[in-house]
């Protein structure tokens, strides 16, 4: 697949990986972006499937590593996630692997949100796929402890039913990691943070499962893992939910959603209250995240998305942050 910038930093004049990205991604391996197995290979491999997913039915993934320079299926010791277009019948899925790393650049690249390293990579007959490296391992090959937040709060399908990712809140989850993590201050804000930016870029599924935690072997802490699985689904899923969990436990709602029924900048603050954070960092954290237009206008504009949906997420983007600016 012959490309004109990075398909990870989205960088132009490069026709494969530049070289900071390959020192970041692959650890400094001349890795291409064309993999050497097609999609129908891919298909025959032994497949790891995931949970039902929102926007695409059944969400195959599998895992890679690199042997040789080149990035080829395994089923043990994967240091890569490889997840190509989805199955099912949402629209426009065969541009989920753009969205998904658009938004993970956003964030990481403009938010300078902790996200898993990612990149777009092409099956041979130039399928596109996205790529994340497993943030799970140490340097020495080991597995990090790590959780999600549907393990730390004890639900499963078994237990609390189908919606089991989704019958929760978000000020639930702050509530278990302020219970499970000492420097609790600094890591809520992170978590605010990526709250704010799920909403300003639409991501309706980012449930229970898409945040994790891991023990720092180091000090023997919990801390928030890097984050993952960024996507805009109003793409795909037209009508999607704002946000994949309530804000607020038990049913609560400020006066201002109660007169409006969408989320805007008195529930944000009446939330940062709630799991702890002052108004004056409140204010630093939200402004900050309303500040950033130009950056995300230009990246979408080199991102690999069709060029229709360049402005369709655009367009989501700027409701989402009217909403957030009222």
């Amino acid at each position: 697949m012959k490309i004109e910038r990075c398909p990870a930093c989205l960088k132009p004049g490069f026709e494969t990986y530049c070289n900071p990205c390959l020192k970041k991604i692959f650890d400094g391996k001349k890795v291409n972006h064309q993999l050497e197995f097609t999609r129908p290979e891919f298909n025959f491999a032994k497949l790891e499937r995931s949970d039902r997913l929102s926007i695409s039915g059944i969400q195959i993934k599998h895992s890679l590593k690199l042997e040789n320079n080149k990035l080829v299926l395994t089923e043990k010791d994967g240091e890569y996630i490889l997840k190509p277009i989805p199955g099912g019948v949402f629209k426009n899925l065969d541009q989920v692997p753009y969205n998904e790393h658009l938004t993970m650049r956003i964030a990481s690249q403009v938010y300078k949100i902790d996200t898993a390293l990612n990149a777009i990579v092409y099956f041979a007959d130039d399928e596109p796929a996205y790529i994340a490296k497993r943030f799970d391992r140490t340097k020495e090959g080991r597995k990090t402890l790590q959780e999600d937040f549907a393990q730390i709060a004890g639900r499963t399908e078994e237990t609390n039913g189908q919606n089991y990712k989704y019958d929760f809140s978000y000020e639930e989850i702050a509530e278990l990691m302020n219970k499970h993590i000492k420097p609790y201050r600094i890591e809520v804000e992170k978590y605010f943070r990526v709250i704010i930016f799920n909403y300003l870029f639409s991501n309706g599924d980012a449930h229970l499962k898409n945040f994790s935690l891991y023990r720092n072997e180091e000090y023997g802490d919990y801390l928030l893992t890097k984050f993952y699985d960024l996507l805009n689904t109003s793409i795909h899923v037209p009508g999607e939910s704002d946000l994949a969990l309530d804000l607020f436990k038990d049913n609560f709602e400020t006066d201002a959603y109660k007169s409006g029924s969408k989320y805007t900048k008195p529930d944000f603050k009446v939330f940062s209250k709630r799991i702890g954070i002052n108004k004056n960092r409140f204010a630093k954290i939200y402004d900050a995240m309303l500040d950033k237009t130009k950056q995300v206008k230009k990246i979408i504009d080199v991102s690999f998305l069709r060029d229709d949906l360049k402005e369709v997420y655009y367009e989501s983007y700027k409701n989402k942050l009217e909403r957030l600016r009222s």
